[in-house]
């Protein structure tokens, strides 16, 4: 049997067993029959090229194999020379420049894919719940001086003054409050009502459209009529009443404390970073917010007419 007739033998059976499609995963992770029939491409027995191409085109099949198949030392290299070779019968150039072209756009299906979740996943990400509402918009306010629980107190009584504010939660590390109001309140409103406890300078965080943040001052001459709330409640004193009888407190001992312990880590770490607000309800708001937010939360009577 001559050598030729010997690599028609092997590629063959690589094509036959590259035909069934729980193979072909093996073939390629295989450290030999990828490398081999890269080198059958460049056979001077046209038939052993065509039974190697075919061998390929089955392999390429298999999406999860195209990534290593383009990797692979040559085989780009080998098509190439198949399609350019003058010799080269046209049924052969046409399997060769298929294969290239399903290899070739490989990188480019996964770049897509990758492209397309991140922006499935920047559609879905909303702060709050309920964003989509058309009568409610949010506003994201940066302010500087919100440094302690006197200044955010502060804060609070002016946000709360303001009519049409739905809810405002404060992120306090990073001097945020994101603000959600009635969508015909102007966010220069804010700004105003902020700004006029002359201790504190809010400015309003606008997202750019390559994605990062930019930070828009408000007019200080700016001219907006702020129609202030009249009927709000008293708030019941926040501090908790003293426990009687300390030493005669119960608390549960053993295993199901401790493993607790982290979660109730997590909760105090929720509760410290977010301080949020509830100034009135919206489509459900309240509820919404209880189910979300560990932290403290207040509802007042609703303080605008639908």
């Amino acid at each position: 049997m001559s050598a030729e007739m010997d690599a028609l033998t092997v590629v063959n059976q690589l094509r036959d067993l590259a035909a069934d499609p729980l193979n072909r995963r093996a073939i390629v992770e295989d450290q030999g029959c990828l490398p081999g029939l890269i080198l059958f491409l460049d056979h001077p027995n046209p038939q052993v090229v065509y039974s190697a191409l075919l061998a390929v085109r089955y392999l390429a099949e298999c999406r999860a194999n195209r990534e290593k198949m383009k990797g692979e030392l040559g085989m780009m290299l080998s098509l190439q020379n198949v399609m350019q070779k003058s010799t080269s019968p046209g049924e052969t150039k046409l399997l060769a420049s298929e294969i290239y072209e399903i290899l070739q756009s490989a990188g480019k299906e996964e770049a897509e894919k990758a492209e397309a979740a991140a922006a499935s996943c920047r559609r879905k990400a909303h702060f709050f719940l309920g964003s989509n509402n058309k009568r409610a918009k949010t506003v994201v306010l940066h302010i500087d001086g919100l440094d302690d629980s006197t200044r955010r107190s502060l804060c609070e009584e002016a946000l709360l003054k303001i009519r049409g504010v739905i809810s405002f939660t404060f992120q306090m590390a990073v001097k945020r409050c994101v603000v959600r109001i009635r969508s015909d309140l102007k966010a220069e409103a804010l700004g105003t009502a902020i700004n006029s406890t002359k201790v504190l300078m809010a400015q309003q965080v606008v997202k750019t459209e390559d994605g990062g943040e930019l930070m828009v001052p408000f007019q200080e001459d700016s001219a907006v009529v702020v129609e202030e709330n009249t009927d709000i409640p008293d708030y019941l004193p926040e501090d908790e009443s003293p426990s009687q009888e300390q030493d005669k407190a119960v608390t549960r001992v053993g295993s199901i404390t401790d493993g607790m312990g982290w979660l109730s880590t997590a909760a105090n770490f929720l509760s410290r970073s977010f301080y949020c607000i509830v100034a009135a309800p919206d489509d459900k708001l309240s509820e919404e917010f209880s189910a979300k937010f560990s932290g403290e939360s207040r509802v007042l009577d609703p303080i605008w007419d639908d």
